[in-house]
């Protein structure tokens, strides 16, 4: 398997743990009771747990792009290549950190890993039609 689907991988991950994370900071905002029934009363996560759900939203925004880039260039035979090798490792790091960056509260460097987690999916897109006209 590819380095790049490896990181795909490790995306998926990242993605059932930022869902982890908003439902558990929501649960223990409003209590059990709540998100087990019917949320008839439509409550929003305030603090750390609304942050953790709009870092979840802003994964959810690049992540299908990042799929469809890894798996373009799967098709095509283009993986292994240093744009879309250190794209994804860029991808998924800056990534990672965005999460706990975000819940922190940290507004600076929070937006720099969204930079550069950005620029690593720019590298990876830029890097299917190079592969795909035979190489980089």
């Amino acid at each position: 398997m590819s380095l790049e689907f490896w990181t795909l991988f490790g995306a998926m991950i990242l993605g059932l743990v930022h869902l982890s994370a908003a439902s558990f900071a929501f649960k223990a905002q409003v209590g059990n009771l709540y998100t087990v029934g019917a949320r008839d009363a439509n409550l929003q996560p305030a603090g750390v747990a609304a942050r953790l759900e709009r870092a979840q939203r802003n994964f959810l925004e690049t992540f299908p792009i990042f799929v469809a880039a890894v798996l373009m260039l799967e098709f095509i035979g283009g993986t292994g290549g240093w744009l879309s090798v250190s794209g994804c490792l860029l991808y998924l790091a800056f990534r990672c950190l965005y999460l706990p960056l975000y819940a922190l509260g940290l507004p600076w460097i929070r937006t720099f890993s969204w930079n550069a987690a950005t620029a690593g999916l720019a590298l990876v897109m830029i890097a299917i039609p190079l592969e795909a006209r035979g190489g980089i």
